[in-house]
């Protein structure tokens, strides 16, 4: 029978395909769905160019796949079986979102039916070049150009992604080295995840965590990095001015996937950090006259920190390089505004450019002297009460002032000049 001209005549005609259509938007919640002609390629295996469906029910929003062969295992009807060893994609585009679930009508079947397969069963889906793609922050998100391979875990599917490159709002590009999914009804759980800057950077980002796709949309993701560089999150104005590398973890939960909803925690530490040609830091070597300060070399540099949308909670802050200055203390951050007090300390050979400096850094403890520092402003326009008081000082010395003065008026006639 699998190797008459009349079933070649019939799998190959177009009431053979729009029956394959009707069937596949079916299983796959699309009102409709549409296969290029399909062609019998073996005794066993047929061949379509594409299948594309869109306006999704569930969690398939859009499919669009390409060169599509799959192989019929015809032992599968005595099983009452549509089943297929095989499924093989050469890219395609799929586009998931989150759904309202609802419960499938149960619609009546002719007597007959108790004869018939009732089931689709397929082995292994497997997609060359597939870019796998959802909407985050108003932006289309997701993972492109990776290698899928999808196999059946009873009624439900595991997804194995490997290679391809994730973009999302918030993040920088990653490259993904494997990512494991299971997908069912209501739940998607992610094993594990594991991101790095790129194919070939040592550092890593490793995931697991599961958000609901039915009625319950809660959400609860844990991750760590390791030696990931800090260079790649951060904004372009800061990129040739720190480097290191990250270490530490997140939790996020919520009761859907919206920032808004968030709640999380976590904890950073910077391996290697360095601060360099800073324009605060190049002043402040200036007005010192000391031109360490324009290079830092931190020793220690870690934080933790914890959220509830819109507040953000930054404690635990210690930042150090040895022998030179540390810093110590916690911040806030709600709606923008800033809030919080750090304490700053600095060695007795630093503080040499600042008239009497114990009337501000009053405070020694483990090599520093210290002042508190409180913040204020927002994010975006931050002020400190430190400059305030260091102006207060050069007030009440007059001739530390004027020398100042002169220290400036001579760096400017080198720069004009070109002197030495």
């Amino acid at each position: 029978m699998f190797f008459s001209p009349l079933l070649t005549h019939y799998i190959e005609s177009d009431a053979f395909r729009v029956a394959v259509e009707n069937e596949t938007a079916k299983g796959l919640h699309f009102p409709s769905g549409r296969y290029a002609p399909i062609r019998r390629t073996g005794s066993l295996t047929a061949q379509s160019e594409s299948f594309q469906a869109s306006n999704g029910e569930r969690a398939l929003k859009s499919l669009d796949v390409h060169s599509i062969t799959a192989r019929f295992n015809p032992w599968g009807i005595f099983v009452r079986q549509w089943k297929f060893d095989g499924v093989h994609v050469q890219s395609g585009d799929v586009e998931v979102q989150i759904y309202e679930h609802t419960p499938e009508p149960i619609s009546s079947k002719p007597w007959f039916s108790i004869f018939l397969p009732n089931r689709v069963l397929l082995n292994r889906i497997e997609s060359e070049h597939s870019n796998v793609t959802w909407i985050f922050r108003g932006e289309t998100a997701g993972f492109f150009g990776t290698h899928l391979l999808i196999t059946p875990q009873g009624r439900d599917f595991e997804y194995v992604a490997t290679g391809g490159t994730l973009k999302m709002a918030l993040v920088p590009d990653l490259y993904l080295r494997r990512g494991n999914i299971l997908i069912t009804k209501a739940l998607l759980t992610i094993y594990d995840v594991d991101l790095s800057p790129d194919a070939r950077c040592e550092g890593s980002i490793h995931g697991q965590g599961n958000a609901g796709i039915g009625k319950d949309k809660s959400v609860d993701f844990k991750a760590n990095f390791d030696g990931v560089p800090i260079r790649t999150w951060l904004p372009a104005k800061w990129k040739e001015h720190l480097s290191g590398d990250a270490f530490g973890e997140i939790h996020w939960t919520g009761a859907n996937p919206k920032l808004e909803s968030s709640v999380g925690e976590g904890a950073l530490r910077v391996h290697d950090g360095r601060v360099d040609n800073l324009p605060l830091l190049e002043k402040l070597a200036q007005v010192a006259r000391n031109k360490s300060f324009e290079h830092l070399q931190l020793n220690d540099c870690s934080l933790s920190f914890a959220w509830r949308y819109p507040k953000m909670d930054i404690k635990d802050i210690a930042i150090e390089e040895k022998g030179k200055f540390r810093i110590e203390g916690a911040i806030s951050i709600d709606h923008r505004s800033l809030h919080g007090a750090i304490s700053l300390g600095l060695t007795h050979q630093y503080l040499d450019w600042l008239p009497n400096p114990e009337e501000v850094f009053s405070r020694e403890r483990s090599g520093y002297l210290w002042t508190s520092v409180h913040l204020s402003g927002t994010i975006d326009e931050p002020k400190q009460d430190l400059s305030p008081r260091i102006v207060e000082l050069f007030k009440e010395s007059p001739a530390a002032y004027l020398g100042f003065l002169f220290r400036q008026f001579e760096d400017w006639l080198k720069r004009v000049f070109g002197g030495d």
